[in-house]
């Protein structure tokens, strides 16, 4: 469980957007903020594998088993339906809003506790554990507190026991049924947690990527990619965990697609005009690094010189492409990341400077509302005129097709590429 600003309430449609990200919120008070920290992550507790003894208070086990709802701690817990992420893992998540009444005095210590089954399996089940220092509240505050744990699952029907409770051992209990499933018509999307997976949400978002088997029979592909790390709204001073989980998830599809053997990434952000980091031709993305990078960003800073130049965004970009597009040596070149609406698109006369390309442009283009901005942004344009393709990315059964697709272009275009070269003795 992670926390974020009162500002951003998880309600409606940012619930499911977040959701779908990976992004965990959030504790906080309608008419009082709760400037609430937690004292440790959402731990799996030791001894939750199978055949395991798992070390919990007898009290807490005696609530667990009992599958009863109580309210001597008032709470309204409300489940979430588990919703398939651009990680293409199921999350799932609850609800609780605690009036605020009912923690008001003294700093007070909140505990959860709760355990996952599996359906119809005789396996010991998952239990997790989270901790939250609640601050001292004035007696007369007003409104609720929320606060919303995540967890991840294969596909698969659940059931889970949960409770929380405070200093005062008052305790507040539910439980319900939960099933991760994929709709028929897109059974083929490759899902990365295996049937009946019980695991706790992952807070890093750059963590390494396990190592990816390669394809033998041809050669390895090398692509180059270049993300734009920046907000959705394009007017957000802050890069917020719902986007940045969406970009490194589209990096993330491209890293585990066993035909590509090289990569060559370039992370930049184009509000600020620059590079945040690269590597070339290295069997792995380093995703560590990438999250160091784009950690320094910062995006609610003015600089005086860029705002001198009105066109210094569109300048930029035809820099990027000239020097990342010209004499490339990769099979492919990919561009990925949200709208980048720019007062003036890449003149064509500059992208022809860059002449005739042989190697297929692809662009990953992240939007969550299609709908809404639906016109090409100043990558696209360019894309367009390299006679390149563009995906949209809106749902996360939309990336892994994409990836899918598109690799599939590129490996048709490198066998054309080496059928078409002279023979030589």
């Amino acid at each position: 469980m992670t926390f974020a600003s009162p500002e951003m309430p998880f309600r409606g449609r940012v619930a499911r957007m977040a959701r779908q990200a990976g992004w965990l919120p959030v504790l906080m008070g309608l008419g009082v903020a709760l400037n609430v920290a937690p004292a440790g992550a959402q731990l799996m507790l030791q001894g939750s594998g199978p055949g395991e003894t798992v070390r919990i208070f007898n009290t807490d086990l005696a609530v667990l088993e009992a599958r009863q709802d109580r309210d001597d701690l008032p709470c309204t817990v409300t489940p979430q339906k588990p919703m398939l992420g651009f990680d293409l893992k199921f999350h799932t998540s609850y609800e609780v809003a605690v009036p605020l009444k009912e923690l008001s005095g003294t700093e007070n210590l909140l505990t959860i506790i709760f355990r996952v089954s599996k359906e119809g399996v005789q396996e010991a089940p998952a239990y997790f554990s989270q901790k939250i220092k609640v601050p001292a509240i004035e007696e007369d505050a007003r409104g609720e507190a929320y606060l919303t744990g995540t967890f991840d699952l294969g596909e698969g029907k659940y059931h889970v026991d949960w409770l929380m409770r405070d200093r005062a051992e008052r305790v507040c209990a539910h439980n319900w049924e939960s099933e991760a499933v994929l709709p028929a018509k897109d059974k083929q999307v490759g899902v990365v947690l295996g049937p009946g997976a019980i695991q706790p949400a992952d807070p890093d978002q750059f963590r390494d990527e396990p190592p990816v088997e390669r394809a033998t029979q041809d050669q390895p592909l090398n692509v180059k990619v270049l993300v734009n790390f920046a907000p959705q709204n394009s007017r957000s001073p802050v890069l917020r965990p719902m986007d940045t989980g969406a970009l490194v998830s589209i990096l993330r599809g491209i890293a585990r697609e066993p035909r590509i053997g090289k990569f060559s990434v370039v992370a930049f952000n184009m509000h600020e005009q620059k590079v945040l980091y690269r590597k070339d031709n290295s069997g792995q993305i380093d995703f560590p690094a990438i999250g160091q990078a784009v950690s320094a960003l910062q995006l609610g800073t003015v600089d005086l010189k860029r705002l001198e130049n009105k066109h210094g965004e569109t300048d930029f970009l035809a820099g990027l492409i000239r020097k990342e597009m010209t004499d490339c040596q990769a099979d492919a070149v990919i561009f990925a990341g949200p709208k980048a609406l720019l007062e003036e698109n890449v003149s064509p006369d500059v992208l022809k400077e860059i002449g005739e390309l042989d190697y297929p442009v692809f662009y990953m283009n992240y939007n969550l509302y299609p709908n809404a901005v639906p016109w090409k942004d100043s990558i696209g344009h360019a894309v367009k005129f390299f006679k390149g393709v563009e995906y949209t990315i809106s749902r996360p059964k939309d990336l892994w097709y994409s990836v899918t697709e598109m690799v599939g272009r590129i490996a048709k275009a490198r066998r054309r590429a080496v059928g078409s070269l002279p023979a030589t003795q």
